[in-house]
């Protein structure tokens, strides 16, 4: 197994929470690429940094755009919030978790202007006044 690819213990977790996308009727068009390539594929790219048009197509997991509008669709889905809940329940229940350690920075939490709300500095005027002189 390639090291970006996902085990099959945290397969069966995340599987779940995936949303079933049903095959058209009328119009079914090709297969649709198996979610857990799709996983795979997502993870290659946001490991080794390289561009989602740069995945090739030889390591099985679809081309980088099938990946990344199956990413984009799991993020308005909500389904890594959903995976970060179960994960963050299943550690905290074992025991695993050190919440002393346990960090808060602006990506999750807003933070405030200036201090305590307040703005540093005096906002400049905009009322109508005289224009300062262009000569010396």
């Amino acid at each position: 197994m390639a090291i970006f690819e996902v085990p099959d213990e945290l397969w069966a977790r995340i599987q779940p929470i995936l949303p079933v996308t049903p095959r058209r009727r009328r119009w079914p068009g090709r297969k649709r690429l198996d979610d857990r390539a799709c996983l795979n594929g997502i993870l290659f790219v946001l490991v080794t940094g390289i561009t989602w048009g740069d995945l090739p197509q030889q390591l099985g997991y679809g081309s980088g755009m099938t990946c990344w509008r199956r990413l984009r669709d799991w993020q308005a889905a909500g389904v890594w919030d959903a995976l970060h809940a179960l994960l963050l329940a299943e550690l905290h229940a074992a025991c695993q978790i050190d919440w002393s350690r346990v960090v808060v920075d602006g990506s999750h939490v807003r933070a405030k202007r200036g201090i305590q709300g307040r703005r540093s500095g005096q906002a400049r005027s905009t009322a109508a006044g005289q224009a300062p002189p262009t000569t010396c």
